[in-house]
């Protein structure tokens, strides 16, 4: 099977923000295929430093490879960006220059089938970005009661017809495919011709998600990031769906006001101050060239923040 090729999203958009300078220090809190990280380090030439997490020990070997000719300018760490700080504080990477999260998964993850990802093929029901921990999408969908997989399916896919399609796959247990799983959903909800999105693309969001607790990885992962940045410093996150983007608006909003006391407070009780700036208030989403060239991106919105105090 050929190499899957990747295409980082919204590179020049992010480059353009983060303005990679020789001597500078970059995270990139999620490798993926390496294609953000590689562009930082050429910009960053031939001082520049960065550090790169991936939860996946499989991302990490492949980024190795194509970021071997920087040599000792990038170290890779298989880690979770949850634990974004600690890491950073063992290599020596506070008072970074820019931060980078590109979230949900990289094409590798979609387009290799034994990973478990895709509906489009047949692969074991995984999920897990990495293998050797936690629950996999088959533990969750032979496991679980019906109320824990419409929940699940309703508040990490977002998907109205969670309690028929959770309904579905407990009379269809075990389940140990992706096709499998894919067929079940469209029996509980049927197929529409007419529409773009396949009928399973909410119900293995949902799974992948809770699976990698993605949201709750990135809630964890936000503030340890501006702890991390040096006065001027910057952070890019990438998103794909509401529930990520909705986390990242928030918290972002949150940390460039003053105040955060409750509305219609007379007086500020908080104390809290501003730490960052937002850099373009509604966010960046691909080009219409962008989307025709790489039609993954065109969910994908970028939000950004610069450190302006400590």
């Amino acid at each position: 099977m050929p190499e899957p090729k990747h295409i980082p999203v919204l590179l020049k958009e992010a480059l353009d923000i983060l303005a990679p300078q020789s001597g500078g220090r970059y995270i990139d809190a999620t490798l993926g295929g390496g294609g953000h990280a590689e562009a930082i380090l050429r910009a960053s030439s031939p001082q520049g430093r960065l550090l790169g997490l991936d939860a996946d020990p499989r991302a990490i070997e492949r980024v190795r490879t194509r970021l071997a000719p920087f040599g000792d300018r990038a170290i890779l760490v298989n880690a979770n960006f949850r634990e974004i700080g600690q890491i950073a504080r063992a290599h020596n990477f506070t008072e970074v220059d820019g931060i980078l999260f590109d979230l949900g998964v990289s094409s590798y993850h979609v387009d290799t089938p034994d990973q478990g990802f895709s509906f489009m093929q047949e692969g074991p029901l995984d999920m897990r970005l990495d293998p050797t921990r936690g629950l996999s999408a088959a533990d969750v969908v032979n496991t679980f009661d019906e109320q824990e997989l419409a929940d699940i399916l309703y508040r990490y896919g977002e998907e109205r017809r969670s309690w028929r399609i959770a309904r579905k796959i407990i009379a269809n247990r075990p389940i140990s495919s992706t096709t499998q799983l894919a067929n079940i959903v469209i029996q509980a909800i049927g197929r529409n011709p007419k529409a773009k999105r396949h009928p399973a693309t909410r119900t293995f969001q949902a799974l992948r998600i809770y699976v990698n607790d993605e949201l709750g990885a990135l809630e964890a992962a936000l503030p340890q990031a501006l702890d991390l940045l040096k006065p001027g410093g910057v952070l890019v996150v990438i998103s794909f769906h509401s529930l990520e983007d909705r986390i990242v608006k928030y918290f972002l909003r949150q940390e460039s006001r003053d105040c955060i006391c409750p509305p219609h407070t007379p007086i500020c009780v908080c104390g809290h101050k501003a730490q960052i700036e937002l850099i373009h208030r509604k966010g960046v989403t691909p080009s219409p060239d962008e989307i025709n060239q790489n039609p993954r991106s065109r969910s994908a919105r970028l939000r950004a923040a610069r450190m302006v105090t400590r």
